[in-house]
């Protein structure tokens, strides 16, 4: 299924051509085999790394490189053909971890952290969600209070992306009052002391590991904090944009995934003395597959231009993702009902994008606040 964009220019094309063959050598063969093992080498950040996929859109002088976000998007797209969504998001936690570091944190702490993130030597978490709250950041409940030159920590966060391997925490906490004038932002190292984490176990996202993180009475530099006191929500706020729209990106790839897996089983594949394609209703499922993953990325690269003119789509944010992780739930499931029984069986594409569906609809804001967020931003 070709689609040629007006958005993407030749340097753009040559990189996506480029991160297709990394892939292709250094992820796709193994993903099944890491999938099962529920992780994969942590010389792959390394390796990542070396090929300029971690330092994208990150300051220069700390190691990074510039770039517009349809580099992100084709950053996305690409990584999806792996057919692993826990690979993806292990691999890419630090977009959403070391970005506050990045905006907000002081030159001392910069320098100190993101040299190492960027090379691939550190691996970078965000900690926001936590047991009793989910997306209600503004009224979370993780405490820490103002020791001399430390913050005394204490709390939980749960689902955290890179929970148990990461080596610096993006940790939302309460240093002030109630709701969001009263939360900061603290950088928290995995060997402070009082800092435990349990693995969980889940649906999808097996290579991803993802963990419940205790901190008691943990003793974090006030050196550690991003941004000033008490003005951490906006960090929070600053992050979720391009961490939705990365989401976006993401599931549209995967949905491509489906599709082109699909196409291929559908040629090779015969029934009643005919190929599986040549069926009508089968053409007819694949076409709607092809529809909604246009549309969805027509939707996509308009949006990341628009925020790179500087604009802020909240609204129109928000519908992307939903539009991007109900396209992929479409096209996963009939990915999976044309294999029939071979999508069943684990091993398949189809079967590891299908039940891998749920977390995109869940993860950065799921769809019910999605849809009162954007009508919200309509004036409704």
């Amino acid at each position: 299924m070709q689609r040629h964009s007006p958005y993407y220019t030749a340097e753009h094309e040559a990189f996506r051509d480029q991160l297709r063959r990394f892939v292709a050598k250094e992820l796709e063969p193994f993903a099944d085999a890491w999938d099962e093992a529920g992780e994969f080498p942590r010389e792959l950040y390394r390796k990542a790394a070396e090929f300029g996929l971690l330092q994208l859109n990150f300051p220069e002088e700390f190691g990074g490189v510039k770039a517009d976000r349809l580099y992100a998007v084709i950053v996305g797209q690409e990584l999806a053909r792996c057919g692993a969504g826990g690979v993806c998001a292990s691999l890419l936690s630090h977009t959403i971890g070391a970005p506050p570091i990045a905006k907000l944190g002081s030159d001392e702490l910069k320098s100190r952290v993101l040299p190492g993130i960027l090379s691939g030597e550190k691996i970078s978490a965000l900690a926001i969600t936590e047991p009793g709250g989910g997306s209600d950041v503004a009224n979370l409940r993780s405490m820490a209070r103002r020791d001399g030159e430390h913050y005394v920590v204490k709390g939980e966060k749960t689902f955290i992306t890179s929970g148990m391997r990461a080596d610096y925490y993006t940790v939302a906490v309460r240093t002030g009052g109630s709701g969001m004038g009263g939360v900061s932002l603290l950088l928290i190292e995995r060997d402070t002391p009082g800092f435990t984490r349990t693995p969980l176990k889940k649906m999808g996202w097996w290579a991803s590991d993802t963990a419940t993180l205790h901190f008691d009475e943990c003793r974090v530099p006030v050196a550690n904090l991003i941004g000033a006191e008490n003005a951490g929500f906006l960090g929070i706020m600053l992050n979720f944009n391009d961490e939705r729209l990365g989401l976006a990106a993401s599931c549209a790839g995967f949905a491509r995934v489906a599709y082109d897996e699909a196409v291929a089983y559908a040629q090779q594949r015969e029934t009643f003395g005919k190929p599986l394609i040549k069926h009508q209703v089968i053409r007819h499922k694949l076409i709607d597959m092809a529809q909604r993953i246009h549309a969805t990325e027509a939707m996509l690269e308009n949006i990341a231009w628009r925020l790179d003119q500087g604009e802020s789509p909240v609204a129109e944010l928000c519908m992307l993702k939903n539009q991007a992780t109900q396209t992929l739930a479409h096209c996963a499931a009939e990915a999976v009902q044309v294999f029939g029984g071979a999508g069943f069986m684990r091993g398949a594409k189809v079967e590891r994008i299908y039940r891998e569906v749920k977390v995109n609809a869940i993860g950065g804001g799921a769809e019910e606040i999605m849809k009162d967020l954007a009508s919200r931003q309509m004036g409704w």
